[in-house]
């Protein structure tokens, strides 16, 4: 039987692993976060403030698991490489994450091989945790803002 297939099938599962943790990660720092802001004292502002600082801070998380994500594949032969280095550190993944995840899209460097699949998705992942992000912070903002 051909194992061509299998550095495909793995990039599949790690990609579905991946986005099931970062989701979780996501609902759950969200669900924390909303629960804190009720009991944190100070101005309505300085909540949304520390509100839009954790915010940033699961997505930064969200980032580095892609990353690193990314970085376990590259090591897998024939799952693929990133085009524009010759050697792909684990910083590397994790700005080649950033950039897929936030939507920027590929400059310098890209996925090359089966990895773009996990590329692809983290894109779409990553646009739907930043506007899910975006209408929380919409809603905190609509609680918080006025109060002084």
């Amino acid at each position: 039987m051909d194992s061509t297939w299998f550095p495909g099938l793995l990039v599949v599962v790690v990609t579905a692993l991946t986005v099931a943790v970062i989701v979780l990660i996501h609902y759950e720092g969200l669900v924390w976060l909303s629960r804190h802001l009720v009991k944190r004292t100070g101005t309505g502002r300085r909540k949304v403030l520390y509100g839009m600082y954790m915010v940033l801070c699961l997505h930064v998380v969200e980032i580095w698991v892609f990353g690193f994500a990314m970085w376990l594949l590259l090591a897998v032969p024939g799952t693929g490489h990133i085009l524009g280095l010759e050697q792909a550190g684990f910083l590397d993944a994790v700005y080649l994450s950033a950039a897929t995840f936030t939507t920027v899209g590929f400059g310098d460097i890209s996925p090359g091989g089966a990895i773009r699949f996990l590329a692809g998705t983290e894109a779409l992942a990553g646009f739907g945790l930043i506007t899910w992000s975006a209408s929380f912070t919409y809603i905190e903002m609509e609680q918080y803002w006025r109060r002084r």
